[in-house]
């Protein structure tokens, strides 16, 4: 019985080890061909039907035999530069300008703010501004006071004109009493249309309005009717906000490029990216504690009241135009070493470089080797062939670290 069990088991595994294994597809047989997916190439089917990533389509790429992959080089069909987008462009010299961008918040500008104080110990009776954010121009009622300090310099004003009319006396100089106790009630927040009142009525009124002799919009309320005030108490304070600060930090190593009176482009992210156009008038002579930070300031206008402080905002500050090697910032893409392009060699085939930045902006940024001038890049479309390459040669980055530690 075990000998019929044992030659019963010898029999299956004959069975397994002689059926035919599937066969892969063959990447370098001329006559085959893969579906792949123009957003996401790293699909590689050997059948038509969707995209089981995004749905789309597939599209059928013809292998070229060897010539599709020699060693690090890419060859695509007509159809996959078409669909993928790809563009080219020759490596030139270029009219660049450095650009850095910083980071702001916009905030009121300190040297606009103002505070009303009292000019005159009394009572607050009525406060006719009751509200934060609200607007007062100069001229308007801010509260009342009752003072009896102000009540005996508005009498000593109403004698002084009584004894200009009757009295005769020419060893007292009526005039310049009359003046002095005017400008008393001036100094002491009476407008010269509340005296002329006064001189008007002849009477001595419980209550006087203090008046704002400023605009602005209120932004702090520190009193509250019936509080008692001492000369030089604080009232209330108010902000322009026509006028704005955009405040930014840069690190110290980048300070040097940051300078006063250099032009900024400001945008504005919450407005649509609305670009305002300013220069910075103040950069901190003292970094900013253990951040090791400066601060800079710039001053802008906000006209329309559509900027408000708090929103945040980027400074754009740009160099002097240099002409040299450069090649569109869309052409480089990161890697775990640095940064790579694309080079479209004479055969139509494509080829990773590795290359060395500089300075540059948005667009463009300087070579300063890897390329030379005349060379063909992808502009357009990198990613794509950096797909491609991984899905078929593994990652190159990994390959560089293991052969660096290998050596």
């Amino acid at each position: 019985m075990n000998k019929l069990i044992v030659l019963a088991l010898l029999f299956t595994i004959g069975l397994v080890a002689c059926k035919p294994k599937p066969q892969a597809i063959a990447i370098n047989s001329p006559d085959k061909a893969y579906y792949t997916c123009s957003m996401h190439p790293q699909v590689h089917l050997d059948h038509d039907g969707n995209c089981p990533v995004c749905g789309m389509k597939l599209i059928r790429v013809e292998l070229t035999g060897a010539s599709n992959k020699t060693n690090d080089r890419i060859t695509l069909t007509a159809t996959q530069i078409q669909l993928g987008g790809i563009l080219t462009d020759s490596v030139t010299k270029q009219n660049i300008s450095s650009e850095k961008m910083l980071t702001g918040t916009v905030s009121v500008n300190e040297s606009k703010s103002e505070e009303l104080s009292a000019k005159i110990p009394g009572r607050i009776q009525h406060l006719f501004v009751r509200t934060v954010g609200e607007k007062i121009t100069t001229g308007q009622p801010v509260y009342a006071v009752y003072s009896e300090d102000l009540q005996e310099a508005e009498k000593e004003y109403l004698l002084a004109i009584q004894q200009e009319k009757q009295l005769q006396n020419t060893d007292v100089d009526y005039k310049q009493l009359l003046s002095a106790a005017e400008n008393k009630l001036r100094l002491w927040g009476l407008s010269a249309s509340q005296i002329k009142a006064l001189a008007l009525s002849g009477k001595v009124s419980a209550t006087v309005n203090v008046l704002s002799n400023n605009n602005g919009t209120v932004s702090d309320i520190l009193v509250h009717e019936g509080d008692y005030l001492a000369v030089g108490a604080p009232i209330l304070k108010t902000q322009v906000l026509d006028h704005l600060w955009v405040q930014a930090q840069v690190y110290a190593n980048e300070a040097a490029n940051i300078k006063e009176n250099n032009a900024v482009n400001v945008f504005f992210p919450d407005l649509g990216w609305k670009l305002i156009k300013g220069k910075i008038e103040f950069t901190n002579p003292e970094l900013s504690g253990s951040s090791r930070v400066n601060l800079v300031r710039v001053s802008i206008s906000n006209d329309n009241g559509l900027i408000r402080p708090g929103m945040q905002a980027y400074l754009s500050s740009t160099s002097a135009n240099v002409k040299t090697l450069a090649i569109p910032v869309s052409a480089l893409i990161t890697s775990g070493n640095g940064e790579i392009v694309w080079v479209k060699n004479a055969d139509g085939s494509f080829s990773m470089r590795h290359v060395v930045t500089g300075a540059g902006n948005r667009y463009y940024r300087s070579v300063i080797s890897g390329l030379a001038a005349g060379e063909v890049i992808v502009t357009n479309g990198a990613y794509l062939l950096n797909s491609e390459f991984l899905f078929k040669n593994g990652d190159e980055s990994n390959k560089t670290k293991m052969s660096t530690l290998k050596s």
